[in-house]
């Protein structure tokens, strides 16, 4: 084990108890220290500049979480449920760049006429998440880096089996570590507006599908 892992393990245990406060009693017992999930920093590192400018125009959806849980418990309806909010936003969106839509390189929205971006159709299915009752803190948009070095963004939803990755360049839904990506950051489990980095030192990038 690296000593990168070392670290991301020994700093994300400080989140992990901040979190346990209000966690119910099946996360308490997760071993959030396995691969299935990823490893944080527990200090903030610096903010897109789209969800930077998306709080500033919605500041009312990135203050601190008032009840965070440190996961969902994934039954078989919460399954279903990311199965069918996947399918539908991925259906229902046309993909197309902030530069296209709004003339801008950085715009974080949600989807508007159709049309949006990477971080738009994580938007979306977060919002929906939260309108079916999934804990915001359960579901953070995370930053990566594709194979071939672009950037792209995927919602990543905490489930008691794992870090599940909804992305609208897939259609199936994958554990975090069976994706072909670098992550990079994500959003802090504490607030919208809070970005932590995440310690991804896998030395091989490999893309099975995720399995229940």
């Amino acid at each position: 084990m690296s000593t990168a892992t070392n670290i991301a393990k020994s700093i994300g245990a400080a989140l992990l108890a901040a979190l346990a406060l209000t966690a119910p009693a099946h996360a308490q017992s997760v071993d959030f220290t396995n691969a299935a999930f990823v490893q944080v920093s527990v200090n903030p590192t610096s903010v897109p500049i789209g969800a930077a400018e998306f709080c500033h125009r919605r500041s009312n959806e990135c203050a601190p979480y008032r009840n965070p849980i440190a996961a969902e418990a994934l039954t078989d309806g919460r399954w279903n449920e990311l199965l069918q909010v996947n399918a539908q936003v991925n259906a229902s969106i046309i993909p197309a760049s902030d530069k296209e839509i709004y003339g801008v390189e950085e715009f974080w929205t949600y989807p508007t006429g159709g049309y949006g971006d990477c971080e738009d159709f994580a938007l979306e299915k977060r919002r929906q998440l939260i309108d079916l009752g999934w804990a915001p803190s359960t579901l953070m948009i995370a930053v990566v880096r594709q194979a071939n070095g672009e950037g792209h963004a995927v919602l990543m939803v905490r489930t008691d089996r794992g870090d599940l990755v909804l992305d609208n360049q897939a259609g199936e839904i994958r554990l975090w570590n069976e994706t072909p990506y670098r992550y990079l950051k994500r959003q802090s489990q504490l607030s919208f507006a809070q970005w932590v980095d995440i310690s991804d030192d896998r030395t091989t990038i490999v893309t099975a599908s995720a399995g229940r």
